[in-house]
């Protein structure tokens, strides 16, 4: 074997290898972003068992839609927090969504419907709160959040319909 010969089997070896290194990447890369979306779906989960936040929705589902923050703040502290309570965890979720960390389909899912209520019955609240604080942006991704899950809300059936026949 000539040493012209050991050259092209080295280089052959050599390319075969970053061959190999890349397809190893990139299947480690894929394996990296399923993890990352299932830790996410997993805290979404998590987020959304939270027993303050039931507590809050709780709250907050008994006021009127477009509730004023006179009238809510009258009916004391503890709707105020729940209040808060509901812009931050939407806040954070719409945050998440929108940067495409967090899957929209799997958000829709948890909780479509239940951001769109919790807007309609906080935004005359937030306007003052936004005023109030010349904060025009407080919760700006709760409110993007509501505004296309409601875009959205009638792209699908509820899961007891859409469903119905499933058999696991």
């Amino acid at each position: 074997m000539t040493l012209d010969e050991i050259a092209n089997y080295a280089d052959l070896i050599s390319a075969v290898t970053v061959m190999g290194g890349v397809i190893f990447g990139l299947i480690q890369l894929a394996e990296f972003r399923k993890q990352r979306r299932d830790m996410i779906a997993s805290e979404l989960m998590h987020t959304f068992n939270s027993v303050d936040l039931a507590d809050a929705v709780t709250l907050i589902h008994m006021l009127p839609d477009h509730c004023p923050a006179a009238e809510l703040r009258a009916r004391g502290p503890q709707y105020e927090r729940a209040a808060v309570i509901i812009c931050t965890s939407f806040e954070t979720m719409g945050l998440l969504v929108h940067s495409r960390i967090a899957d929209y389909d799997l958000f829709r899912s948890l909780s479509g419907g239940m951001v769109v209520v919790m807007w309609r019955k906080l935004d005359g609240w937030l306007d003052s709160v936004r005023a109030e604080q010349s904060q025009p942006s407080w919760a700006e991704w709760f409110q993007w959040l509501a505004q296309v899950s409601s875009r959205h809300k009638d792209e699908s059936r509820p899961a007891y319909v859409a469903y119905r026949d499933w058999n696991p």
